[in-house]
């Protein structure tokens, strides 16, 4: 028998084979009504994937909007068919949230800028300044006509191209009564962004279908100018955005097609309480990572404050993709990057159950019910609502259900699959392949197992009146969702609503985002397995009852306690709450470095001392291109920048002025780098160093104990071999494990596991700091650190140099890590003194032979200190007999001649952090690049200045490893 193919067919067709005669025909009852019902929902569009994908069966995918309570009684939308977005509770990325109160909008009165691709009105012209607007409901205007106490309004694109001003200026003022706000775009601006970056590569790639494969040359050619479009588009909404913006306004950026919009709003005002939500899948960072513009996209989205998906899966694969592909930190409350936190979380919709229970309720909707009950007596009946879309697993359905009939020829005349199926993108040969395709499948199997009274599947290519649709959901016995990848599916909601006396059973795809939700009720299945949906089928048929009322009783429960206006309120919420403790932490972030007062400091000073980091400090950044870990040949290998080559031999020649290089790199590193200056270098943290002009000399503390040297070298090279890109450096004092350039998680599960290691074996008494960086670990001996250093290096410098004049002014900058940290404290005239770090009163040992090795005299005993960081360093070795025999002479001083020394005033003191937001530093530059500008300017003004008075000032150069 043939099937239903088309509308026109429908109403032919559906009598005869229904066994209905002329009296009863399925596609009359299940007609759309015209726009002029007041009691007419929103059918499902035709327009695609400009989908927030709830993909409600009685919402517009495309049609999504905002609507004021008073329009909306205006438009009796009350009556309208509405499935409307809700929210499970909002679980965090990863555990609870702790520390912050729950707080409620109610009592609040705040401005809410919803921005999306569409408006959620129809806009057709009458005139040349006459429109006439028709409101689209859907899930989202539902969820905020809840959200009391808020003033929202909507801005986005109208659908239409109005290029005339006078055209503009009428719809503006129509729009402005249904508070909405129009982004004018051009036809090619449309073209460009949004049919061609938005439907042609971002949604496809988002729902694991890849980029587009045909005609690749002509789509290399044509992604760079369509991604121009796109930022272009973005920039126009955020223009808008602008006009209307007041201070304190919240600004919810919806879905993909406003990825970009985050960072043009940050851009313009820093201030901006900006969220985004995606209302697709976010693809895994493998799938992800195919985008040219993967990196760009991800930082612009990263500019908000608060980042929403609709389940934990696309959260979590939102995180990946930016640590594995930025190189930021996850953290379970989001992504950190430079100590700023973007929040990322889950915000599940859901529907307003409470409609679809009302409507239960009306007239039509129990006369629609009595007479499907009547046509289909005997039979049980199956339902599927889709739009006609590749993701739908359309195909994948009705094969299953084929299979089905085949394994169990007794069900041939006892059930009957009704499958809505609205189609969408006509146009577009890829959907008119699919279209063809479905219809094919459905005649085939009707003209097998079809009979003269009735066919398996009634298909009906068409959207549905509210009405005819909560009847249908009411008589379902089986809802099959077999969505090969969908954002959440509320079809499912709509459904589980609908059937609080029937009690039907949901088979559902795992790959839907309803699944997380409603998993535990339904029946989950992978729906590219043909065989399991088929049987699916036949548990979901024989069902016991029992089993039925307590799948029922879970997703029933779900569904109705979880409103629509919890879903929007929770998440304005959030973004509040989310704002707040970001200023908090702001408070905490050191203030730029005053540039002019540092240098206007250092002028007047007589004697400087100056310090700075090597490593992402005075280093030349190396241009990865987006790439996963970066270059790892090239970022290995640390160079100067070379722009400051003449900056700092500008400030080296300067007399009063004694330049240091302390790091924690190794020291052929830092004679490659720093062997031409006139300055003195301090490798490995400070345990050698090399006076201007001089030898390597070791100031390693005495007795230190390396007897953990080799056992810890054994597991450094274990895990090594099995994390590849990793690597280790063995330091004289240390080892460094880094991690930087593997995968980032499985690098941090390595990094794990090595920890365990450590502590339960070759460090488990012994005397050493385990230090941990971003991507490394680093295992030193106790008393290992800048700061623990400083002082005898100080004491040295005093010594060989005679320095009579104080110090009077110090500059420390660099970017270390908190173990290091403790050299800003050192300095600080306003930190007390007896919190500073300080050696262990006695002599200091300088060993100055050419290699600066230590000796090999070890104390073999293990000492019981503990192996967590210590800010006082341990007593230091005797002169060894190996340097005086090499005629090298040695200096024993006390440290306090270094200490001594200091003259600081709270005024001619710098202590500044590069990139690191979290720091005892008292000021921060942001990058090596604000190093690279200060030290120049710096360096400039010194030139310059007339009248350089006698003195000496030292540039240390401190860095992490």
């Amino acid at each position: 028998m043939a099937p239903t193919l088309s509308p026109a067919a429908s109403s032919s067709s559906s009598s005869s084979c229904d066994g209905g005669g002329g009296a009863f025909s399925l596609d009359r009852m299940l007609r759309r009504p015209s726009s002029s019902s007041s009691s007419a929902a929103a059918g499902v569009s035709a327009a695609s994937p400009d989908a927030m994908e709830t993909d409600s069966a009685v919402t517009s995918v495309a049609d999504y909007g905002f609507v004021s309570p008073a329009a909306a009684a205006a438009a009796n939308m009350d009556d309208a068919g509405v499935g409307g977005g809700g929210h499970a509770a909002r679980p965090p990325l990863a555990g609870p949230r702790s520390g912050f109160r729950r707080l409620g909008l109610r009592g609040m009165k705040q401005r809410l800028l919803v921005v999306a691709n569409r408006l959620p009105v129809s806009a057709n012209r009458r005139g040349e300044d006459q429109w006439s607007l028709e409101i689209s409901a859907g899930g989202l205007v539902s969820a905020l006509l809840g959200v009391k106490d808020v003033d929202a309004k909507w801005i986005g694109w109208a659908g239409v191209n109005v290029p005339d001003e006078v055209g503009q200026r009428a719809l503006t003022r129509a729009l402005a009564e249904k508070r909405c706000i129009p982004v004018f775009l051009d036809e090619e601006i449309v073209h460009q962004y949004y049919n061609g970056y938005c439907n042609n590569i971002l949604w496809p790639l988002f729902h694991y279908l890849g980029l587009p494969q045909e005609d690749r040359l002509a789509t290399t050619r044509n992604f760079e100018s369509q991604f121009n479009a796109y930022k272009r588009a973005n920039q126009m909404f955020a223009d808008v955005v602008y006009q209307h913006y007041q201070e304190g306004d919240v600004i919810w950026c919806h879905d993909y097609h406003l990825m970009f919009l985050p960072k043009c709003l940050k851009d313009h005002d820093i201030n901006m309480k900006v969220g985004w939500f995606l209302h697709t899948p976010f693809p895994s960072s493998e799938i992800y990572r195919t985008l040219p513009s993967r990196s760009e996209l991800l930082r612009s989205v990263l500019c908000a404050d608060l980042v929403g998906f609709h389940t934990y899966d696309y959260a979590r694969h939102f995180v990946s993709a930016c640590t594995r592909i930025l190189g930021l930190e996850g953290t379970p409350e989001g992504v950190e990057d430079q100590g700023r936190l973007t929040r990322v979380a889950a915000f599940p919709i859901g529907i307003d159950s409470e409609r679809f229970k009302r409507a239960l309720e009306l007239p039509a909707v129990k006369r629609h019910i009595s007479e499907l009950t009547q046509r289909f007596a005997g039979r049980k009946v199956m339902l599927g609502v889709d739009r006609l879309d590749m993701i739908k697993g359309i195909p994948q359905k009705i094969l299953a259900f084929e299979k089905f009939l085949e394994e169990n020829h007794e069900w041939n005349d006892k059930v009957v699959l009704l499958q809505i199926a609205v189609p969408t993108r006509t146009d577009v040969p890829e959907y008119q392949k699919l279209t063809s395709q479905v219809h094919e499948i459905v005649g085939r199997i009707n003209g097998r197992f079809g009979t003269l009274t009735a066919v398996p599947i009634h298909h009906l290519d068409r959207s549905l009146d509210f009405h005819a649709l909560c009847a249908l959901y009411a008589v379902t016995d089986v809802a099959l969702v077999t969505s090969l990848r969908d954002g959440m599916n509320l079809v499912s909601y709509e459904y589980v609503a609908c059937q609080g006396s029937k009690k039907g059973v949901l088979i559902l795809s795992e790959f839907a985002g309803a699944a997380q939700s409603l998993g535990a009720g339904a029946i989950l299945v992978n729906p590219w397995n043909i065989t399991e949906v088929a049987d699916s089928i036949k548990h979901a048929l024989t069902m016991s009852s029992d089993e039925r009322e307590k799948r029922h009783r879970h997703n029933y429960a779900h569904v109705t306690t979880h409103t629509a206006q919890d879903w929007a309120e929770t998440f304005v919420c959030e973004l509040n709450e989310t704002v707040a403790e970001a200023q908090l932490r702001i408070r905490q972030v050191p203030p730029d470095l005053p540039s002019q007062a540092a240098i206007q400091q250092y002028l007047h000073s007589k004697n400087r001392l100056l310090i700075l980091g090597f490593n992402s400090t005075l280093t030349e950044p190396v241009e990865s291109s987006g790439r996963r870990g970066g270059d790892q040949i090239k970022e290995m290998e640390l160079k100067l920048h070379p722009e400051l080559k003449g900056p700092l031999r500008a400030l080296c020649e300067d007399e009063r002025t004694t330049v240091i290089v302390l790091s924690g790199s190794d020291r052929s590193v830092l004679d490659e780098n720093f062997g031409d200056f006139n300055m003195w270098l301090a490798a490995e943290h400070g345990m050698f160093l090399r006076p201007t002009n001089g030898e390597w000399m070791t100031t390693m503390p005495e007795h230190l104990n390396m007897d953990w040297v080799d056992s810890v070298k054994h597991v450094f090279e274990y895990f090594t071999e099995r994390t590849p890109r990793s690597h280790f450096e063995h330091r004289e004092t240390s080892f460094v494990w880094n991690y930087k350039y593997a995968d980032v998680e499985f690098g941090r599960l390595q990094a794990r596991d090595m920890l365990q290691h450590l502590w339960t074996g070759p460090i488990s008494n012994a005397a050493v700091d385990v230090v941990q960086g971003s991507r490394s670990v680093e295992v030193r001996s106790v008393g290992v650190s800048k700061g623990a250093a400083i002082d005898r290096i100080l004491g040295e410098i005093v010594h060989s140099k005679s320095l009579v004049t104080p110090i009077d002014y110090v500059l420390c900058i660099g970017h270390f890590l908190g173990k290091d940290e403790d050299i800003y404290v050192f300095f600080d005239p306003e930190y007390p003194s007896e919190s500073k770090v300080k050696p262990d009163s006695g002599s200091v040992s300088l060993d100055r032979r050419p290699n600066g090795r230590p000796s090999n005299g070890r104390s073999n005993s293990r000492n019981s200190q503990s192996r967590t960081p210590k800010a006082q360093a341990a007593p230091e070795r005797s002169p060894s007999s190996s340097s005086s025999s090499q005629g090298t002479p040695n200096s024993h001083h006390d440290w306090r001649e270094g200490s001594s020394v200091l003259d600081l005033k709270g005024e001619n003191y710098f202590s500044c952090a590069v990139g690191r937001k979290r720091s005892n530093a008292r000021y921060l530059l942001n990058s090596s690049e604000e190093v690279v500008s200060f030290l120049k300017e710096m360096a400039d003004t010194t030139t310059a200045h007339n009248g350089f008075q006698s003195g000496t000032a030292d540039y240390m150069f401190l860095d992490r490893q």
